[in-house]
């Protein structure tokens, strides 16, 4: 009676919505009325079911809607995937009688999901929610259906553990319920789903807990995928009894262990996936007799010991990756006969000894890497007789002799890396020319010969590094070719002949180092055409002639050493324009003044080696050819100017001493009630900063407070925020409690970071009526000003990705280093600091929380912090604060590096800047929403960075990657291509230059 009552409400709501079409949907049969019920309770914003219409009699021709044949059909099936439908499920969907097919998969479906919801889809076989944001417990009902044999419930928000009932399914074959917040551990009741083929459970936050030795009872499994589950221990032995099973993904956990001998029985194996565990011991042998075997990857692990002899006999074998582990002695010599083989990822070990020697002369081998090993001998002659390879990675190996001549018509090739080796003599015919490879780096060998003219036909190479060699020679001509060429490294060798003028047709050249050769004759002044230009080193050669002054015209040029060469000629006073962290003329015959900008102690050891200077700070020197001080000539001249001066010193101190008086009568009074509390050796006292907080030195206003820009005696710069207080009465007031959680917060959180990506708090002065908090001056000021005014045009690709990997790893700091970690809160463009090196530093924490462990869960806030455009989807309407929220706001960041658009603006209508890119993306495709005052001959690093920005901006928090992630996956795909498919994120390779211990800049 009582369940009756409950029914009639919704009976009655019903009952009003057919009533209302009745007049106009005379002629559509029951089941129609059905489905425009469930379309009045969803929210259509692309109108996808416009055709959805009352006055037709049957709804077997609307979108989404399958029916049977016949006279009489009905709807089977209903099919509304990724149609941006947003509200509640449609509970009148399960009216159907003969409903058998129901997917709302990639919509917005925002509900907990009641189980009285499914009990009437009492036909059901196929039921697909995923993507979506339902949240609350798991339909436990799900398991009633007699007939359901497929349920995807992934990348939604349910939470809580898997409920009991799932052990009773009559007839399931696919459970999917990767991506959501499932807690508890993987319950040993579902080794009694007899019939299941697929276990999908990954990227759940499981609490850790042992793989089931019941689900060996699922002799019909033909899918385990458990990767990111929290497993820890063994692998169970007993998994070998799953004689089906294709697909085995156990990799991110924290498995233990050797790899148990039983995988070797699972004869219908595809693919192993192990990786990023804690696996020991010896790789089994055995696996030859997986005659479906195709992919193995145990990397990044604890396995030691040899690769077995008979891995490489597996009969599909095609990827092998057991990078990053503690592998020893040789590459057996079966690797030449594996047939399949297209990728050997075995870098990061121990191995020993030469390469077999027709490795890749049997095969269509597309990627060798085994750098970061102690292999040596010859590079096999044929690793490119299959014409596929296109990556030969072999870093920091002790490999002798010379490159095949094969590699010079390997014209698949895209990265070749040889670096810190032992091979020699002149490079392959057609090797220079290669026209496909973007990255050649032969640093830290000992090749000879010349660059060759050939070298026109790298049409795509972006960095050309051959520094350290004894290469001969001229720089060819024929150099200008290379439209794409941002860096070329060739210092340390012989070249010779002077700079060609065609360089100064590379206008993408962002890094041209040159010290250490032979290289003579003048400086070209084509070189004004390098307005990317960052750094240029042509220290240590022969150059004549004096110093172009369209140098300093160089807008971003910030590194320039010219020393030991034999310049002459006056230092042109254009480089006063440049903003030089490295500067260095040292060792040439220049003469003249020294331009009046550079004559300060920043640049003393700048002109060294140069007896022509005048370097006096006076700008009086005996030895200069402008000004002879013996010259009796002009003597009256000179004194009266040394009394003038006097006389404005002394007139000057009187009125110092004046202001000086009345401030410190004004400021000095309360010197006593003045707290300055110090996180770093400071050279200045806190009255220094007192007397600079003056109106003419505000360079930022906020809702917190005022910056001012500091200049102080010993030259030193900082910037000081004057935090808000609203009333020097009432104590109670809420906005001056607001100012003080505040002040409390940024000194809590900033005393004690050090991190070279985080902002530097020097000190904090507090008083009754107003605090203070003392940095680090950052000279090109916030991200977020300068990436949408006028100067974005400073802001190449390179440095906006430079910017992108230095916020990344200060808030990857903050997530996984500090104890315990550190939420931003209020992470956005205009809270990321610019030194005058484009280094991106993190500021503002003034909203920041500390969270005792992400793995417990988030914690609730009692107001919504964060700024318009860069709040998590999850956070406005739950308060739930954690990682996955900075994470959020970190990606719309990066679509603003990508796009050049502010996160919330009048052309995106209601949407803000994620759901403008998604939509764009999906209508016309990735190039329109790239920033078109960036470069494409980077489109490759430009989409990766994109796709991160997305997952980033992902509206399930579960599908967020961590910032540890984040960082690894920017460092990948700058310039640097990620090892596996974008759903494999997290891989480390030697691929970047430090990447093999990922430092991330603690000081």
């Amino acid at each position: 009676m009582e369940k009756k009552k409950k029914r009639e409400p919704h009976m009655a709501a019903a009952t009003l919505f057919l009533l209302q079409l009745l007049p106009i949907a005379l002629a559509l049969n029951q089941e129609g009325l059905y489905l425009l019920q469930a379309k009045h309770g969803l929210e259509d914003p692309l109108n996808a079911l416009a055709d959805w219409n009352p006055r037709d009699p049957s709804p077997c021709n609307w979108t989404g809607v399958r029916c049977t044949a016949g006279d009489q059909p009905s709807v089977t099936g209903v099919d509304l995937t990724n149609f941006s439908l947003a509200g509640t499920f449609p509970n009148a969907l399960c009216r159907l009688p003969n409903l058998s097919f129901l997917s709302l998969s990639f919509n917005y479906i925002n509900s907990s999901f009641p189980d009285s919801s499914l009990l009437p889809c009492s036909a059901l076989t196929h039921l697909d929610l995923s993507q979506n944001f339902l949240s609350g417990p798991l339909p436990s009902a799900a398991a009633s259906l007699p007939l359901l044999r497929h349920l995807d419930l992934m990348g939604n928000s349910f939470s809580g553990s898997i409920p009991s009932s799932f052990a009773s399914f009559p007839s399931l074959q696919v459970l999917s319920l990767t991506a959501n917040n499932l807690n508890g551990t993987i319950p040993p009741f579902l080794g009694n789903i007899s019939t299941l083929r697929q276990l999908n459970l990954s990227y759940n936050p499981f609490a850790p807990g042992h793989i089931p030795t019941t689900i060996a009872n699922l002799t019909n499994l033909e899918v385990l995928w458990l990767a990111g589950c929290s497993l820890v221990g063994d692998i169970p032995p007993a998994i070998g009894r799953l004689q089906k099973l294709i697909n085995l993904d156990l990799s991110e956990n924290f498995l233990s262990g050797v790899i148990p001998d039983s995988l070797s029985g699972l004869s219908s194996l595809v693919q192993i996936e192990l990786y990023n565990n804690s696996l020991t011991g010896r790789f089994p042998a055995g696996l030859s007799n997986l005659t479906t075997l195709r992919r193995i990857d145990a990397s990044i692990n604890h396995i030691s010991g040899p690769i077995p002899d008979d891995v490489f006999s597996i009969p599909l074998l095609e990827n092998l990756h057991l990078f990053q582990n503690q592998l020893n002695g040789s590459v057996p010599i079966t690797a030449a006969m594996a047939g399949n083989l297209t990728e050997l990822r075995l870098f990061g070990n121990q191995l020993t000894g030469p390469l077999p020697a027709d490795l890749g002369a049997n095969s269509q081998l597309r990627i060798l890497d085994l750098s970061d090993n102690q292999l040596s001998g010859e590079i096999p002659r044929g690793v490119c007789n299959g014409g596929t390879l296109r990556e030969l990675l072999l870093i920091d190996n002790h490999f002798s002799g010379g490159l095949p001549p094969g590699l010079g018509q390997c014209r698949s090739l895209t990265r070749v890396r040889l670096r810190k080796n032992q091979l020699s003599g002149e490079l392959p015919v057609g090797m220079w020319g290669l026209p496909h490879v973007w990255l050649l780096e032969l640093s830290d060998n000992s090749f000879s010969g010349t660059i060759t003219p050939d070298i026109a036909g790298a049409a795509n190479l972006s960095k050309l590094l051959i520094d350290k060699n004894q290469f001969t020679g001229i720089i060819p001509p024929e150099i200008s070719f290379l439209s794409k060429l941002y860096e070329l490294t060739a210092n340390d060798n012989q070249l010779t002949g002077p700079l060609p003028e065609s360089l100064g047709k590379l206008e993408q050249l962002g890094q041209l180092d040159l010290h250490n050769n032979e290289i003579s004759g003048e400086l070209p002044v084509e070189i004004q055409s390098w307005k990317k230009l960052t750094l240029l080193n042509l220290a240590n050669n022969n150059l004549t002639g004096g110093i172009p002054a369209v140098l300093g015209n160089l807008p971003v040029l910030n590194y320039l050493d010219l020393s030991g060469n034999s310049l002459t000629g006056e230092i042109p006073v254009q480089l006063q324009n440049l903003k030089l962290n490295q500067f260095n003329l040292s060792n040439n015959h220049l003469s003249g003044d020294i331009p009046p900008m550079l004559r300060n102690e920043a640049y003393r050891t700048s002109f060294l080696g140069n007896p022509g200077l005048c370097w006096d700070l006076s700008g009086l020197c005996s030895g200069s050819s402008v000004i002879h001080l013996k010259s009796f000539k002009f003597s009256w001249l000179l004194r009266a100017i040394f009394l003038f001066a006097a006389f404005i010193i002394i007139a000057g101190f009187a009125l110092f001493y004046y202001k000086h008086r009345i401030i410190k009568t004004a400021k000095e009074q309360d010197k006593s009630k003045w707290i300055l509390t110090s996180f770093h050796k400071l050279p200045f006292s806190d009255f220094a900063i007192l007397h600079s907080l003056e109106e003419d030195n505000v360079i930022g206003s906020g809702a917190s407070g005022k910056v001012y820009k500091v200049v102080l005696a010993g030259g030193e710069v900082a910037a000081v925020k004057k935090i808000w207080r609203t009333t020097k009465r009432v104590e109670s007031d809420p906005r001056n409690q607001a100012a003080d959680d505040a002040f409390e917060a940024e000194v809590a959180t900033l005393g004690k970071i050090r991190h070279k990506n985080i902002v530097k708090l020097l000190c904090c002065c507090v008083h009754r009526d107003c605090k203070l908090l003392v940095y680090e001056f950052m000279a090109n000021g916030s991200l977020g000003d300068f990436l949408h005014s006028s100067k974005a045009r400073f802001l190449d690709w390179q440095t906006r990705y430079k910017i992108a990997i230095d916020a990344a790893e200060g808030l990857c700091y903050l997530h996984h280093d500090c104890v315990p970690p550190i939420v931003h809160r209020d992470v956005k463009s205009n809270n990321i600091l610019l030194d005058s090196e484009f280094r991106a530093k993190v500021s503002d924490f003034g909203v920041a929380k500390v969270v005792e462990g992400f793995d417990k869960g988030t914690r609730s806030m009692s107001v919504i912090a964060g700024s318009c455009g860069y709040i998590a989807p999850e956070y406005a309407y739950t308060l739930r604060v954690n990682e996955k929220s900075d994470i959020y706001s970190f990606g719309v960041v990066i679509l603003e590096l990508v796009t050049g658009k502010r996160p919330v603006a009048p052309e995106y209508g209601e949407k803000d800047l994620v759901k403008w890119v998604s939509g764009v993306i999906q209508l016309k495709g990735a190039e329109h929403v790239i920033d078109p005052g960036l470069d494409l001959c980077h489109r490759e690093e430009i989409a990766g960075m994109l796709e991160i920005g997305l997952k980033c901006t992902s509206s399930l928090p579960i599908n967020r990657p961590s910032m540890r992630r984040v960082v690894k996956m920017l460092l990948e795909v700058g310039g640097e291509r990620t090892m596996k498919s974008w759903p494999r994120e997290g891989k480390l390779s030697p691929y970047y230059e430090d990447e093999r211990s990922v430092n991330l800049g603690i000081q």
